[in-house]
């Protein structure tokens, strides 16, 4: 089979598609046959070595941690699982950009019918961390809400969560982005110089909670507008829980990422919300699929199209 893989530390090009040995499910586990799989920031973070202190590549490395497919074997004790059931999976073996992928049976959830490849290829890693930073920081009606990277992968995410929780969101996100905030429940305001002045002047009674998923300083802005620092969830700032006592968070959070899945992957389905999908890249296109990826604008999601549905 062919499967994404890198040798050493460095940018995209390190990335290569490479014929690798065909997994074999043991006791708990199954196989996938990968349809589509997501790609996300802190993959580049990883391939790259900005993050090995937190979470350290196993060189030789694969690449991408959820997808969506079917299920092409069965190990033994595996139950509720079966062969050519549409899944959607998450490896924990950072493996996900191949043809097959080996998975434990408790790592895949059922794929409603109605629900697309692309769409649901981005929920075990965007979407659950969406939860997780609400989980975190709670918001509903009588909430004013600041999303720092509101049209970003997680971002889409959240923002439609949260205003659909009842709370006033304002999402910080380029000009380009904004018709598609103001039609998905949130108030866009532009990111850069004099975001604080703006920021005062759409909420003038104040902010109740800020959500950073970008980095570069917004949980210190979150801090300079009032804001409780326990009401700031960031998943950038690696620093920001030490330097500022916000709360630093990610998918690990949730007791049961699976559950969050199946009800996410429920709620899209039915036209709950929608995950825009900014690129589609074949799988040998991996390289030029972390291009976009880095370049941290644009609308959504960037997913890998690995075979026919």
């Amino acid at each position: 089979m062919r499967a994404v893989r890198f040798d050493e530390y460095g940018d995209e090009t390190v990335l290569e598609v490479r014929e690798v040995p065909d997994p074999q499910p043991g006791p708990g586990e199954v196989v996938v046959r990968v349809v589509t799989a997501g790609t996300n920031p802190g993959e580049v973070g990883i391939r790259s070595g900005g993050l090995r202190d937190r979470f350290p590549a196993r060189l030789p490395e694969g690449e991408g941690s959820d997808l969506a497919g079917y299920v092409a074997a069965v190990g033994a004790d595996v139950q509720g699982v079966a062969i050519g059931q549409p899944v959607i999976g998450l490896s924990d073996g950072r493996n996900a950009q191949a043809e097959l992928v080996l998975l434990p049976a408790d790592r895949v959830v059922p794929k409603p019918d109605a629900l697309g490849w692309d769409v649901a290829a981005t929920l075990y890693v965007a979407g659950t961390t969406a939860l997780a930073l609400l989980q975190t920081v709670p918001v509903g009606a009588g909430d004013t809400v600041v999303v720092a990277g509101a049209a970003g992968g997680v971002g889409v995410f959240l923002t439609q969560l949260a205003a659909g929780a009842g709370a006033r969101v304002i999402g910080v996100a380029g000009e380009a982005n904004h018709g598609w905030l103001r039609e998905h429940g949130a108030e866009p305001v532009t990111y850069g110089d004099g975001l604080e002045e703006r920021l005062r002047a759409l909420a003038p009674d104040g902010v109740t909670a800020v959500f950073d998923l970008f980095g570069g300083g917004y949980t210190d802005l979150a801090i300079a507008l009032g804001v409780d620092p326990q009401r700031v969830a960031t998943v950038a700032d690696f620093t920001a829980g030490e330097r500022l006592g916000v709360q630093v968070t990610g998918m690990a959070a949730l007791a049961d990422p699976a559950e969050g899945v199946r009800q996410l992957a429920a709620i899209a389905s039915q036209g709950g919300f929608e995950v825009p999908i900014k690129a589609r890249f074949p799988l040998a296109e991996v390289q030029e699929a972390y291009r976009e990826v880095s370049r941290r604008s644009g609308l959504g999601k960037v997913v890998l199209e690995v075979s026919e549905p």
